[in-house]
């Protein structure tokens, strides 16, 4: 059996006295597509904050395999976030920078390499999302889409264990959007990095998710977990199944 990367416990999420999501209980293998679905205002970001360690729990436990979370020191826990990447919607480049500046700052800063090394590492990740030749352009100079990878080739720089998406196709066109879904299949498949992502766009979910969550904004819980594909053909859940066939009949 595949081995569980994150387990989350009976978590509660809020803001203050105010309940976003409650009970969650679910776990990520290692390899996994993680999608985490829902409509607009359901807590989806919030959990990316709360996996990511950004946020502390209202009530229940999250663990990165057997450890804890939020039962160990703020150093230890800097530790397990530094092996993930996050790749934020709008690219979070800095536009000072150029591509493989951007990529060499993660690695400048928390490594101890040449910068020869870090040179040559950022050029590498940026040739493993297709963007060679691109390496001293800057963000301004360069379409939205090279800069959704480029932020990618950023969340690589470390060579994390967990690769977390927030929105990813957001803003990009049906083509770039699917160029991007199949560049995340591409090195998961290479990889075997295990990849969270929350979005609510159909094709990229349908199209990459090998397990996911769907979170309820009524009754503020998960209704329901699986592939989205299977999600659709057997889920009985009536806001899932809106949810996953919007557009279908258009």
């Amino acid at each position: 059996m595949t081995e569980v990367h994150i387990e989350v416990n009976n978590l509660t999420m809020a803001y203050d006295d105010f309940v976003i999501q409650q009970g969650l209980n679910f776990k990520i293998h290692k390899g996994d597509i993680f999608i985490v679905m829902g409509g607009n205002g359901c807590g989806k970001s919030t959990l990316l904050r709360h996996l990511l360690g950004l946020k502390v729990p209202a009530t229940g436990d999250i663990y990165y395999q057997d450890i804890n979370l939020w039962k160990i020191t703020e150093a230890e826990r800097k530790v397990i976030m530094r092996s993930n990447g996050v790749m934020y919607q709008s690219g979070a480049l800095w536009s000072s920078l150029t591509l493989a500046e951007n990529i060499a700052l993660p690695l400048k800063e928390y490594t101890d390499l040449s910068d020869h090394e870090i040179n040559g590492l950022a050029y590498l990740k940026l040739a493993l999302v297709g963007l060679v030749g691109f390496e001293e352009y800057y963000p301004a100079e360069i379409s939205g889409g090279m800069k959704k990878r480029a932020g990618l080739a950023r969340a690589l720089a470390l060579d994390p264990e967990i690769l977390f998406f927030d929105e990813p196709s957001a803003g990009l066109d049906p083509l770039s959007a699917k160029l991007l879904d199949d560049l995340i299949l591409r090195i998961q498949e290479s990889l075997g990095t295990t990849i969270v992502v929350v979005t609510h766009d159909l094709p990229s979910l349908f199209a990459i998710g090998t397990d996911g969550i769907f979170l309820d904004t009524i009754s503020k819980t998960m209704i329901a977990q699986g592939a989205p594909n299977e999600l659709l053909k057997h889920c009985s859940q009536p806001v899932v199944q809106q949810f996953l066939s919007r557009g279908m009949n258009e």
